[in-house]
């Protein structure tokens, strides 16, 4: 076989560490940037957080801007997005950073150094055991209680039978069932009320057992709860009547009285549900007829190079200035493409703002279809950018807060050869459920007929997909007295 030597050129794609990082980036919500910043802050001593001078100017070239919709603005348009926002919802959007502004301006107290502290809320387990040791209990029955108390889960019910839990027990204890009861009763008259329930009708009588005696209709309500929810869940009113003895006046207030009750008592102390909250990095605000995406000031992360680093760099150009000057390069990067990123995402919300502008004027009903490849194509980017800037990155709006991608979404085709987007259409179904009559309500078949009258063709089982993503029952279930 005889060797011999070639030369070929090709293309390749490489990414370079920048790219990587600035994609990287990009598709961070706010609170994964914030930690990631955090960790890079602590890595990389050349990089630093800031804030503007006494005298209101940046204290170095590398300061990224506050907003970057300025020029997007009127020239005359002085109000910073705060105060846009402010406008638009009011200020209980901005607790947190009034209490960081608080922090601020007390770090430095000659009194010493304070930081604002959020109370830790208690947890249900918390809760549930203070008041076990408040009460005149044996330490045997306390001690039973408190075994009960682990077996409850978040939204206070007790997912395991007294009869496994007894079993789980060592046999040298000779616990019974009668004591395990016993131990149950004392929770279950703890507070929240209906806590330690075995299931849902359990919980809705226990609620109901506390209700002055004269309350109307009480002992009927505890029997529906106690013995006839499914016969309630699917509207089979006439079963119900006929069992409870009633008419439809009974039975509707019956029926107003459980809906008052709590089917979750410990979900008020769920941290998932406390700690859940959505930073927006967009605020939209109507000015002089044209709607106007701007960046929220208070998620544009303010970085700079230290000063005092990058004069030792300067005097020091010699092999330990190595280091620093790598820092420094990589201190440059993260300015620069966390600019990119914020810069990136406002020119996609602005273009999604221009083309949903009739969303912003008259709501879901006219939201027109749109894809990502429409935004791609208009700002020159490709489309996976779009999809990462869309991803978990959310906008403020008179309307309310809506994630980027909401504003995407698949079509319908009309009778007149238009599209209609599935969005436009939900709205459509939601107005018409809203509005029908509650005795007689309007099956999947005939929403179909109706939109089928508007131009719009869907066939029922689409109509079906998109009620139930609106969470609204089936027709049976929606009938009511």
């Amino acid at each position: 076989m005889k060797q011999s030597l070639q030369l070929k050129f090709s293309q390749n794609l490489a990414l370079t560490p920048q790219l990587q990082q600035s994609i990287r980036l990009l598709q961070l919500s706010s609170q994964e940037l914030n930690q990631e910043l955090e960790t890079i802050l602590q890595e990389n001593p050349l990089l630093e957080r800031t804030d503007k001078n006494d005298d209101g100017s940046e204290s170095t070239e590398f300061f990224i801007p506050n907003n970057n919709s300025a020029e997007l603005r009127p020239q005359d348009e002085k109000k910073s997005s705060n105060e846009i926002a402010q406008d638009v919802v009011g200020e209980e959007y901005f607790g947190a950073s009034s209490h960081q502004r608080w922090e601020e301006n007390n770090h430095n107290d000659d009194d010493g150094d304070y930081t604002f502290q959020e109370a830790e809320a208690p947890t249900l387990h918390d809760h549930l055991i203070s008041q076990l040791h408040l009460m005149q209990l044996s330490e045997r029955d306390q001690t039973l209680s408190m075994y009960l108390v682990d077996a409850i889960n978040e939204d206070g019910y007790l997912e395991q039978s007294l009869e496994e839990l007894c079993e789980l027990l060592p046999e040298e204890l000779e616990i019974e069932l009668l004591e395990l009861q016993t131990a149950l009763k004392h929770i279950q008259h703890l507070d929240p009320i209906g806590v330690g329930a075995r299931d849902l009708a359990e919980c809705l009588v226990l609620q109901l057992q506390i209700l002055p005696e004269d309350t109307p209709h009480r002992e009927i309500a505890i029997k529906v709860a106690a013995q006839y929810l499914p016969s309630l869940a699917s509207r089979d009113y006439a079963k119900l009547k006929k069992a409870l003895h009633c008419d439809d006046e009974t039975l509707k207030a019956v029926q107003q009285t459980l809906k008052q009750l709590n089917p979750r008592p410990g979900a008020d102390f769920s941290k998932i549900a406390a700690g859940h909250y959505i930073q927006h990095e967009v605020i939209v605000k109507k000015v002089k007829g044209h709607w106007i995406a701007s960046l929220n000031d208070e998620v544009v992360p303010k970085l700079r190079i230290n000063e005092m680093y990058a004069n030792i760099l300067k005097r020091n150009r010699g092999s330990s200035g190595q280091y620093l000057s790598s820092q420094i390069q990589e201190a440059k990067w993260m300015i620069k493409n966390i600019q990119q990123r914020f810069s990136t995402i406002l020119r996609v919300s602005q273009a999604i703002v221009d083309q949903q502008s009739s969303f912003f004027e008259h709501g879901e009903i006219a939201m027109r279809p749109l894809v990502l490849r429409e935004i791609a194509d208009e700002l020159g980017l490709h489309e996976s950018t779009i999809s990462r800037v869309t991803t978990r990155k959310y906008m403020l709006t008179p309307r309310g807060v809506y994630e980027l991608k909401y504003f995407f979404g698949s079509h319908v085709a009309t009778e007149a050869g238009g599209a209609c987007s599935a969005t436009a259409i939900r709205a459509l179904i939601k107005q018409m459920i809203a509005e029908e009559n509650p005795k007689k309500p309007l099956s999947d078949n005939q929403l179909t007929e109706v939109l089928s009258k508007q131009g719009i063709v869907v066939a029922r089982r689409t109509i079906a997909k998109y009620r139930e993503s609106l969470n609204i029952p089936a027709a049976n279930q929606r009938k009511s007295l």
